[in-house]
């Protein structure tokens, strides 16, 4: 038995045994400065807002953009996980209203010289992230890292933010471009959503969609959908600058009722099961399996 084939044996035996399997949302964005953790902290609070239990999973190793937003700083990582021999609730950290985060740690980038051991795991422990939340938001990197890519790749559910900026939506395009080229990618598999951030109005965000969505239909033939736009707002701004997201600092401003009304698409939107991307530890299969063959 090779190893993906072992792999796969070990998620379907954990799939099985869980009752039930967390949403796994990606969120990503073509370059920098787009908003992108501001989104996925927001729309996390949103989640939990709204009754789910929640977990942001910080992929974008190196920086520590979301625990700066959150105010909180992680003792521990998933690096601890797996060489450490710490439970999955060992390395959660709690943020505002209960939500929960993990972080990626510099020590991630060792995982594609895990043994088979520490390779089988992980993948049993991220097993109990299922019981743990019913959305799995997970904050990548910005930009066409490699890294970035196979986190996309082994996604069911990419959420990419844009702006109306000329770069922001060229750099959204090249993302794109790169993951339909990707070998390991299956659109068919994959469900890409826009949410365009900054913007005046939303006549102008659905502006921004429907010319990226032009390009993207053209010369890659990718489906997309739009769940909605974040206007320009100061209170915004300003809740980044206190280290508190604006969905509880400010509840009422335009940009919080625009997260607000994301959050009602979004979960308004049928999440189809896919059981080769099920829940956390199937997220993960797909990222090791691809590193593995």
């Amino acid at each position: 038995m090779d190893q993906a084939e072992n792999l796969r044996n070990i998620i379907k035996k954990n799939q099985l045994e869980a009752a039930s399997a967390a949403r796994v949302i990606t969120v990503t964005s073509g370059k920098g400065g787009v908003g992108k953790s501001n989104t996925s902290i927001n729309l996390a609070v949103q989640f939990k807002k709204r009754g789910k239990r929640v977990l942001i999973f910080d992929a974008d190793f190196g920086l520590a953009n979301i625990e700066v937003m959150f105010g909180a700083i992680p003792k521990h990582s998933l690096a601890d996980l797996i060489y450490q021999g710490m439970s999955i609730k060992e390395i959660i950290t709690w943020g505002p209203q209960g939500i929960g985060f993990i972080s990626g740690g510099s020590g991630i980038t060792g995982l594609s010289n895990l043994s088979h051991e520490n390779l089988n795991l992980l993948i049993s422990k991220l097993n109990e992230l299922d019981s743990l939340a019913d959305v799995i938001i997970i904050d990548t990197g910005a930009g066409i890292s490699e890294q970035v890519l196979e986190f996309l790749v082994a996604s069911g559910e990419i959420l990419l933010i844009t702006t109306p900026e000329p770069t922001s939506l060229t750099d959204s395009y090249s993302l794109l471009k790169a993951l339909k080229h990707n070998a390991k990618f299956k659109p068919e598999m994959t469900s890409i959503k826009i949410i365009s951030n900054k913007v005046e109005d939303y006549d102008e965000g659905k502006q921004l969609f429907t010319k990226l969505n032009m390009v993207v239909q053209r010369y890659l033939k990718l489906s997309m959908s739009y769940v909605g736009c974040v206007p320009q707002d100061d209170k915004l701004v300003k809740a980044v600058m206190q280290q508190n997201p604006v969905s509880i600092s400010d509840p009422n401003s335009r940009s919080a009722r625009a997260f607000e009304d994301i959050a009602d698409t979004l979960m308004d939107i049928p999440h189809e099961e896919r059981t080769a991307r099920k829940g956390m530890s199937g997220f993960f299969a797909n990222i090791l399996s691809g590193w593995r063959s």
